[in-house]
This record gives C-alpha cells, structure tokens and sequence, in this order.
C-alpha cells in the first residue's frame, strides 16, 4: 500500500514538472541542461519512474525559477500545508508578461498580506539535509 502512495506522489511530481516545463516553454533537453541532469534522467522523472533527491529537486526548481518547496510538497518530502500560497508565488514567477521587479514587487505585496516569508537559506539547506537522510 505504501508503494502504491509512493508512486502516486512520483507520478503527481512528473506531471507538474511537465506541466511548469511547459508554462516556461522549454524543451526537456533545455531543462536537464540548466538543472544539470541528465535528459534520460529528466525524462524518468516525469513519467514518475524515478524518484528524485531533494537535491536534484532543488537543481530542477532554480532551473525552472519556481520555489523548491512546491516541488518538495509534490515530491511528498514536505507537508502541503502552505502549498496554497507556494502556487501563487510560483504563478507570479512564471508569468512572462512580469518584469523582475514587477514580480518582486508583487511577492513581497502577496506575502505581506497572507504573512507568509520566503523561506531562508538555512531553513531550506536544513529541510534538504533532513530528507536525504530520509532517503537513506
């Protein structure tokens, strides 16, 4: 049974990666070159036959200029229980109508009213540290 919500969650992980892959207009071969994956690798992932790392989600989320949290949620490495404002944020930073100081103007507009803040970098390295040694 656990196996069965393990490869739901991997497959939910390949479709919104296709799916934001497609919102930023490139190609699979495009996105493994900026993540520094491989294109086969890539490919496995979003067919959810291969589970990535916390690491290698990270690498895919910079590349695809969305939050690594949304990512992690998808993955099932992190709970969904601020994946609400994670979407709007990551709808922001993919809109390519925006400027860069549009969409950061509109984040810290966004954050200052739901009270949310971006997450710091230790935070993140301590919540990538903490799944990969899950993963063990």
């Amino acid at each position: 049974m656990a196996k069965l919500n393990v490869q739901k969650t991997v497959g939910g992980l390949g479709d919104y990666l296709r799916e934001q892959r497609g919102q930023a207009q490139m190609s699979l071969r495009q996105l493994a070159e900026l993540a520094d994956v491989s294109n086969p690798y890539l490919s496995q992932i979003e067919r959810g036959l291969r589970r990535p790392s916390a690491e290698v989600l990270q690498q895919i989320a910079k590349a695809l200029r969305i939050s690594a949290e949304s990512l992690y949620v998808r993955a099932g490495i992190l709970d969904a229980d601020d994946s609400g404002a994670r979407m709007v944020e990551d709808a922001i930073a993919l809109d390519p109508r925006l400027t860069e100081r549009q969409k950061t103007a509109l984040l810290d507009i966004y954050r200052s009213f739901v009270g949310t803040e971006e997450a710091t970098d230790t935070e993140l390295a301590a919540t990538v540290t903490e799944a990969n040694q899950e993963e063990k």
